[in-house]
């Protein structure tokens, strides 16, 4: 089975930063997706299985880094320049190919909140 625990969460200031982690399978495509109340699930940033090639929504490109370290099972997000916007739970994912879209991830994480205060 594969589980993914997010972990890393909080209250921020805008122009803050956080890192998230998740605990993660080292064989799988990872993403990290979004969701606002009231909003859909959006991707955010994925990364794949031996974490040479990423990709990022257009929202988070430049303040946002995906990476993985395998030795240690985890994923991390770490996000730079917060804003209000960002204000969301998120959510780790893993899949068996490369992809932006939800319906390509079988597994997920609970979700971690993130508020962004302005």
């Amino acid at each position: 089975q594969v589980q993914l625990v997010e972990s890393g969460g909080g209250l921020v200031q805008a122009g803050g930063s956080l890192r998230l982690s998740c605990a993660a399978s080292r064989r799988y495509n990872m993403g990290w997706f979004r969701q606002a109340p009231g909003k859909e699930r959006d991707f955010v940033a994925g990364i794949n299985w031996s974490g040479t090639t990423t990709d990022y929504g257009d929202s988070v490109k430049s303040r946002f880094t995906i990476s993985r370290d395998n030795a240690k099972n985890t994923v991390y997000l770490q996000m730079n320049s917060l804003k209000p916007e960002d204000t969301a739970v998120y959510y780790c994912a893993a899949s068996g190919s490369m992809s932006i879209s939800t319906v390509e991830y079988h597994y997920w994480g609970q979700g971690t909140l993130v508020t962004v205060s302005s």
